[in-house]
């Protein structure tokens, strides 16, 4: 019995009961697909049945404002993803009529679709042989074949992809691609996969060279940065903050935040009331502060840690147009933001 027939009979035994795996069509794999990059099943399921429920189709996400796709999407992070999906959503729903390019080439030029989210709807619903190759293929193959490859160099990258295309079940691809991906996920898991009960442990040369928990190798190649966040928390006498839209290119674009001090090292309460910017910015206007947190919050991101401190900023009057603090939760923001409004104002 060769490999993708176990892992297809594998799958018919054990694949978890998905809603994008009762269907064919590609506004859903492609919905599903964009979600589940860089997020688990568990955490990414109840924000598919939300885009499904509130975008049933793709001319519904098309028509939708930016700034509710946000907000539906707050707290799975990477929101380029959201920005890409809504962007790509108008694109086909404006330009294609509403019909999904059919091929890998074609839905490779869509935006937010790389290789592995063009084979994954390519090959589900128009079953084109095109292998999947994303964290839970890369750990299989490694594992069962002893590629010692690192995965995120450029040899390695090529390397996986064809050894994964050169296993491809032609018949039946939509099936062998979920396979190997569920079967990483669940089977051939990063931490302590259960060896066991594996259907190919006899042959896995990972578990033969005592190898299980060093393969895949990945290149370190992420530098951390830190930076240190204070965010201004106004509090005026009429009941109202100000809340401002991140306009920067990055992560957190376009969401919304309190106005943010970026400062070079840790600020501290005896140099705050002080501080050129805090002076400029209230434009001298008498108030009062305490702080939130005396601990900073740490935020790791993939690239850097965010050292953050909220300042709560008693003043009459607010020095430029605010909304009502019980009106926060209207705004699409970071988990980082969203975490602090709930606990501190409890809304």
């Amino acid at each position: 019995m060769n490999f993708n027939k176990i892992l297809t009979i594998w799958y018919s035994e054990h694949k978890r009961d998905m809603p994008w795996r009762k269907t064919k069509n590609p506004y859903y794999i492609w919905l599903s697909e964009i979600i589940l990059q860089q997020t688990q099943i568990a955490q990414g399921r109840p924000y598919y049945d939300a885009f499904v429920s509130k975008y049933p189709t793709v001319f519904d996400l098309a028509k939708a404002e930016e700034i509710d796709v946000l907000k539906l999407w707050q707290g799975l992070g990477y929101y380029s993803r959201a920005r890409n999906l809504h962007a790509t959503s108008k694109h086909i729903a404006n330009e294609l009529d509403g019909i999904f390019p059919n091929t890998y080439k074609e839905l490779m030029k869509l935006k937010g679709v790389g290789d592995y989210t063009a084979s994954a709807i390519a090959s589900i619903s128009f079953n084109e042989p095109t292998a999947v190759v994303d964290g839970n293929v890369y750990r299989v193959l490694s594992r069962y074949f002893g590629v010692d490859t690192p995965i995120n160099s450029t040899k390695g990258i090529k390397e996986f992809k064809a050894l994964a295309t050169s296993l491809m079940d032609h018949q039946n691809p939509s099936d062998y691609n979920q396979a190997i991906m569920e079967f990483g996920a669940l089977q051939c898991k990063p931490k302590n996969p259960n060896c066991s009960i594996c259907p190919l442990n006899k042959s896995c040369v990972a578990l033969q060279k005592n190898k299980i928990n060093d393969w895949p190798i990945k290149l370190n190649k992420t530098k951390v940065s830190t930076k240190y966040f204070n965010f201004l928390v106004l509090l005026s006498t009429d009941k109202k903050t100000i809340f401002e839209k991140r306009t920067d290119k990055g992560i957190w674009q376009n969401l919304y935040q309190f106005p943010l001090l970026e400062t070079d090292q840790k600020l501290k309460s005896i140099n705050f009331k002080k501080h050129p910017f805090i002076q400029d910015f209230l434009e001298n206007r008498p108030f009062e502060f305490s702080l939130y947190n005396n601990k900073d919050i740490v935020h790791k991101l993939s690239h850097q840690h965010l050292h953050t401190k909220f300042w709560i900023i008693e003043i009459d009057n607010l020095p430029q147009k605010g909304i009502p603090i019980k009106d926060l939760n209207h705004y699409p923001t970071s988990i980082l933001i969203s975490n602090f409004i709930d606990e501190f104002f409890k809304i």
